[in-house]
């Protein structure tokens, strides 16, 4: 494979958007609230092998204070996933922690995943949870990275 195949990386993968945007308030509105992504049809996108879903946040945080999330990969033959069948799951990771006197944290969680024996729809659900009520906030949004696919995107 020579430099030329390497250097476009867009040849490789392909990319869907994964949720809406979603904004908690620690003991408020969106605290450790389920956060149900958006059906991603493999079948459109060539049906890739793997994925990386990367949640994109921003999060003010109290010093010491931590961001947390518990996410689920899902997979079904439907895109309202009636029989969703979860492919993986963390019921929490701690992604980001405040730093002295407070701090505004931005940054993005991977979270990888085996596609081999999905079907043909995916999705991510997450739920943030944030520990200093009423101070911290959360805002965030995810796509899905997608590759391995027998046929390269177009």
């Amino acid at each position: 494979m020579g430099f030329a195949s390497n250097h476009d990386i867009n040849s490789y993968i392909g990319a869907a958007p994964a949720s809406d945007n979603a904004t908690a308030t620690a003991g408020g509105s969106g605290d450790n609230t389920l956060v149900t992504g958006l059906a991603i049809d493999r079948f459109a996108l060539g049906l890739p092998l793997s994925a990386a879903f990367l949640l994109r946040y921003k999060a003010v945080l109290a010093a010491a204070a931590t961001l947390s999330v518990a996410y689920s990969i899902e997979t079904d033959d439907a895109s309202n996933f009636p029989a969703a069948v979860v492919l993986q799951s963390a019921t929490t990771a701690v992604i980001d922690t405040g730093g002295t006197g407070g701090t505004t944290q931005r940054g993005i969680f991977r979270i990888p995943v085996d596609l081999a024996g999905a079907k043909q729809y995916i999705r991510l659900k997450f739920t943030p949870d944030l520990p200093a009520a009423n101070t911290d906030t959360f805002e965030g949004s995810a796509i899905a990275v997608l590759g391995g696919q027998e046929n390269l995107p177009a």
